[in-house]
């Protein structure tokens, strides 16, 4: 069934579906509930799964613990994730040694899985040897924090678990606060593995095995998914259950709608509105919006460095040359974010943040100019493509860059493609030309790099293999000197803007939109909702 107005209206969401129900007792019902809307799709619980969409990812940290989270801290901006702070979910206690290379986890001795069974150091050992063995996007992500092998994971006794790296990391805590370290009920999937599937991954893609704040109670994929609260989790800050009784994640494709529904009142929450959706909202005071910069995210255009034509550095140059990337901004962003391009620097940039302002102008001449010199006197033809769930900000942004780059005889064919198909398509490096956005979920220079800029990885966009930048990235890895860590960063930097694997664009706010009596909202590393904070005052 499509999630259209009229489909919610009349009864889409679970708990308009129970007609016995007196006014009073519904309204109370509907008070305990959020309903976010989305113009994606959640299409598996288990966010490990290649082709995972982010609002997967969002509904797993609801679902699953982990062993420790990041805490928070309150910005002029709001409420937003702090890397810099860990605390423990499933575990009590972490204890690191001396050296910095071994963690001990201490595991609350109450915490139990949605089925009623204890969590113990058994599961912990099992759910992170997944993590590091399993074909998932997991192994990839974790392995930046030097997670790479089960040996690594030991059970000291039922409640204890000793995690150890081989030499200081500076992210090895960090990577298992992420939401592909989560424990799964070990047992449970267990008992759905095959020879062929020892991991249990076919079973996890539409069935859940976690102890979280909320329960799976139905799972429509690319559709809805219903939760229910589990009142025995205790593992917010403040030691309470989560606010909301019962949470809906419905998709509604069009933008207008989802802003009409949030106006109205029949949503209460959504991520993904059009920029000029969200300032018109504003503007008329009915709703609350609170806008994040995402401070560990950038929009982009990426070429896929690997295959013809973009293996070619001058036609990716003449590309980046062509673009009015101002008029983009306002078209597609409104303007609501950070710019990363109309830089002035040349050689070196000012400083080792990543990202920063890039010195990307448009000079139509040198675009030309670069053009030839690539090979392409008479143009060329290729695709641009762009996922149709945010086609409020990538529908404006393509329609200008097929106008400007056709004044260089560069033919572009616009393809909008479904969330689920064009990020099972950027992991298996099939798209040309792109635009994307990312985050870091850990925000700093080094794994910027080598996150989104080495090896043969889902978030390597442009499949960018650069012998220097991969030994710059590594070497900074575990650089403790700041001054030579700086001089490292930045000259990354140069090489990216030497090269231009991708075209940075923004930093884009993270506008929520919601009632006035909504409140909790934080902005996540996963650029997701974590609805466990949430409330209705």
């Amino acid at each position: 069934m499509k999630l259209d107005r009229r489909n919610l209206l009349a009864g889409g969401a679970a708990l308009a579906t129970v007609p016995h129900l007196g006014r009073e007792a519904f309204a109370q019902t509907r008070a305990e509930t959020l309903r976010q809307v989305t113009g994606n799709a959640v299409n598996t619980l288990d966010p490990t799964m290649p082709g995972s969409t982010r609002e997967a990812f969002g509904i797993s940290v609801n679902i699953y613990d982990r062993l420790v989270s990041f805490g928070k801290k309150q910005t002029p901006a709001g409420w937003v994730f702090d890397p810099d702070t860990i605390r423990g979910e499933l575990a009590e206690k972490v204890v690191t040694s001396a050296d910095g290379m071994t963690f001990t986890f201490h595991l609350r001795r109450d915490a139990k899985f949605h089925d009623g069974t204890p969590v113990t150091a058994e599961d912990v050992k099992w759910s992170l040897d997944r993590a590091v063995s399993a074909r998932s996007l997991a192994a990839a992500q974790i392995q930046t924090g030097s997670w790479t092998k089960p040996e690594q994971f030991r059970i000291i006794d039922q409640y204890t678990v000793e995690a150890k790296v081989d030499k200081p990391d500076r992210l090895a805590l960090p990577n298992l606060c992420t939401l592909y370290c989560i424990i799964f009920n070990s047992k449970v999937v267990k008992s759905h593995a095959t020879a062929a599937d020892p991991w249990g991954q076919e079973w996890t893609k539409t069935n859940t095995a976690g102890s979280g704040a909320y329960i799976l109670e139905s799972f429509r994929p690319g559709e809805q998914v219903i939760l229910r609260r589990n009142d025995a989790w205790n593992r917010s800050i403040d030691g309470k259950p989560a606010g909301f009784r019962r949470v809906i994640c419905q998709t509604i494709p069009e933008a207008a709608t989802r802003a009409s529904l949030i106006e109205k009142g029949d949503a209460d929450l959504s991520i993904d509105l059009a920029a000029s959706d969200v300032a018109t909202l504003a503007s008329r005071g009915n709703v609350k919006v609170i806008s994040t910069p995402q401070f560990n995210a950038f929009s982009m255009i990426a070429f896929n460095t690997q295959a013809a034509p973009f293996n070619n550095k001058k036609l990716r140059q003449a590309i980046a040359a062509a673009l009015p990337y101002g008029n983009i901004f306002k078209a597609a962003l409104f303007e609501r974010g950070a710019p990363l391009f109309g830089a002035n620097w040349t050689d070196t940039p000012p400083s080792g943040i990543f990202p920063q302002p890039m010195p990307l102008k448009q000079d139509v001449a040198l675009a030309r100019k670069l053009l030839a010199e690539a090979g392409f006197p008479n143009g060329l033809d290729t695709p641009f493509a762009f996922n149709v769930g945010a086609a409020a900000i990538a529908e404006p942004m393509a329609a200008l860059i097929k106008e400007s780059l056709a004044a260089i005889n560069v033919r572009v064919d616009i393809q909008k493609l479904p969330d689920a198909q064009i990020s099972t398509m950027v992991t298996e490096k099939k798209l040309p030309f792109f635009t994307e956005t990312s985050i870091a979920w850990l925000p700093s220079t080094d794994y910027f790099f080598r996150n989104f800029f080495t090896g043969n990885q889902r978030w390597n966009y442009s499949s960018w293999d650069n012998a220097e930048i991969v030994a710059l990235a590594e070497k900074a890895r575990f650089e403790i000197n700041a001054a030579e860590y700086e001089k490292l960063c930045k000259k990354m930097i140069s090489i990216l803007a030497e090269e231009v694997p991708v075209l940075l664009l923004w930093q884009p706010n993270q506008d929520a939109v919601m009632p006035k009596n909504v409140e909790g909202y934080v902005y996540g590393y996963h650029r997701q909702v974590d609805y466990r904070d949430m409330k209705r005052a």
